[in-house]
């Protein structure tokens, strides 16, 4: 696997592949690799002659308060894992050279960031499109794939993607759950044994959601509580949010009558988490 640390070596190596009639499949990562990651890669490995992956924790996707000092690092134990894939290429930038001095030019999709996470993490969605635009047009791939998991994201790339004509495709990946149904996240190693328990409360209730559209759930809000009174009765869990909205748009509906996203964020202990699972109406 070649690592790359500058745009310049970066763009060179993605035109050479380019040059030589090669499509480039391209995972971004924060690093502290898990499952999750190696799917996504595993998949691109399947979908282009070439892998690509990048490893940068964006400081401005990050708030002011939230934990960019102390999200877990471990950068040789990620390399070993992409070699695991195998990885062709790494593109792992230092700041100064994604954020040089005077950078002042950001990319935002408005809309589709407003709520759920958008409103407890004012800033947080226009580093995330800005950084991905940037590693677009600095990795030059043909497909890129991204988690269901961090499904606010996914949609806001996907947006960005369409609305500034970007010349690839975005690959949806489904979430990928430990055995005991915990979505896998790098946040997940802040966890002690007590609170990853209680963290079992998010994918339980995703299930409970889901028995309500079994149960001939008519409209978004029924989902939305179902799922809530399942977090509401585990001890150690804070709801930031529980809500039910239309899977493409992500605004809020009342009916029923179209595929809908229930999505949870919550914070056991210290660590914020997130969760959702997509539901589409009976018949």
């Amino acid at each position: 696997m070649e690592i790359i640390e500058t745009p310049a070596a970066m763009h060179r190596w993605a035109e050479t592949a380019r040059g030589r009639g090669e499509t480039i499949a391209f995972v971004p990562t924060m690093g502290f690799l898990h499952e999750g990651h190696l799917t996504l890669m595993r998949e691109g490995r399947k979908r282009a002659a070439r892998l690509a992956s990048s490893l940068f924790v964006n400081p401005t996707q990050f708030g002011p308060h939230e934990d960019f000092s102390r999200y877990p690092r471990n950068f040789d134990r990620d390399c070993e894992l992409m070699r695991t894939v195998p990885v062709d290429v790494l593109f792992a930038p230092a700041a100064e050279a994604m954020y040089p001095p005077g950078s002042q030019t950001w990319v935002e999709a408005t809309e589709v960031t407003q709520g759920l996470c958008g409103g407890h993490r004012p800033g947080h969605f226009r580093g995330v499109t800005t950084v991905v635009a940037k590693l677009f047009n600095i990795v030059k791939p043909h497909v890129a794939l991204f988690g269901e998991k961090d499904f606010q994201q996914l949609r806001a790339i996907q947006r960005m993607v369409s609305d500034l004509n970007f010349d690839l495709e975005i690959v949806p990946v489904a979430t990928v759950r430990e055995r005991d149904g915990l979505a896998m996240s790098s946040r997940n190693a802040y966890l002690s044994p007590a609170e990853r328990e209680r963290a079992l409360a998010l994918s339980r209730a995703l299930e409970a959601a889901g028995r309500s559209v079994a149960e001939g759930a008519r409209n978004a809000a029924q989902l939305a509580c179902a799922a809530r009174f399942v977090l509401e009765r585990t001890p150690g869990v804070e709801i930031e949010y529980v809500e039910a909205v239309d899977a493409e748009s992500l605004r809020p509906i009342e009916r029923f009558d179209r595929p809908v996203v229930v999505a949870i964020a919550a914070r056991v202990g210290a660590t914020r988490l997130i969760d959702n699972m997509v539901f589409t109406p009976r018949g």
